[in-house]
């Protein structure tokens, strides 16, 4: 079990405790099967190359899980995440599978996040705070935004 998040101990500027994700073919099949998003951009390469993009796309969705992941892995289990969103805005790839079990080598894509704002609201500690993904090139594809509540002690 690790340190309690406390409001009083963060500052704006405080960076989020990133989470690497390697997006595979296989990882995009999965999310499809639970979610019930068959869109053929996310599987069939034929299909999204008729439709002018490169290769498959990683579901925009499963961007959104992973940054909701990130926040609730750094405010555990005493945090409340009240409220998130975030805009795609740039087209990602998964990596193919090289055998069912390992992924090709490829990218590695990262959540990133900072608090923007600390602030009491009634008797909630709350923080904004920025997040976003970030490609294997360091470029943000999906910025968005959280508020998160903490305890004070």
């Amino acid at each position: 079990m690790g340190k309690k998040l406390s409001w009083n101990d963060i500052e704006p500027g405080m960076e989020i405790t990133p989470l690497a994700k390697v997006p595979t073919s296989q990882m995009l099949v999965k999310w499809a099967g639970a979610t019930g998003d068959f869109n053929p951009l996310h599987y069939d390469d034929h299909f999204a190359a008729n439709e002018g993009v490169v290769t498959r796309i990683i579901h925009g969705e499963l961007k959104r899980a992973w940054l909701v992941q990130m926040m609730t892995d750094w405010l555990g289990d005493d945090g409340v995440l009240k409220k998130i969103s975030c805009q795609y805005r740039a087209l990602d790839h998964p990596r193919l599978m090289k055998t069912p079990l390992d992924p090709e080598e490829g990218e590695t894509f990262w959540c990133k996040g900072r608090v923007s704002k600390k602030y009491l609201e009634g008797k909630n500690y709350c923080l904004d705070c920025e997040i976003w993904v970030e490609n294997g090139q360091g470029e943000v594809t999906t910025p968005g935004q959280a508020t998160v509540i903490l305890s004070s002690e």
